[in-house]
């Protein structure tokens, strides 16, 4: 069982930067795929960025590549999403995953745990 719980969400205006952090419970947080989702107001909820258990392979959105930056602590058993060049379009709820298994990918079905969000707003 792992439990998620993200913070460093806020408003920021557009071309501003943030870097959200989840924080993993669980000793075996190092074994696990983990991804970024986020789901604006109206929206499905949709993919950002992923990275695997070693950080060796990241996998990113389109819409996000070239701005967004995951990283992982496993020591601290920590995620980060760096995300720069912010839009007003990246506004909305961000959400950690924890995935159980090996591979990375961008599917919500690839996911087993999922934190609570936390949200982020882009000012224009």
């Amino acid at each position: 069982q792992v439990q998620l719980v993200e913070s460093g969400g806020g408003l920021v205006q557009a071309g501003g930067s943030l870097r959200l952090s989840c924080a993993a419970s669980g000793r075996t947080f190092s074994s696990y795929t983990m991804g970024w989702f986020r789901q604006a107001p109206g929206k499905e909820r949709e993919f950002a960025a992923a990275i695997t258990w070693s950080g060796d392979r990241t996998y990113y959105a389109d819409s996000v590549k070239g701005r967004f930056t995951i990283s992982r602590d496993n020591a601290e058993n920590t995620v980060y999403l760096q995300m720069n060049s912010l839009k007003p379009e990246d506004t909305a709820v961000y959400y950690c995953a924890a995935a159980g298994r090996e591979g990375i990918s961008g599917s919500y079905y690839f996911y087993d745990y999922w934190g609570q969000g936390t949200q982020v707003t882009v000012s224009s």
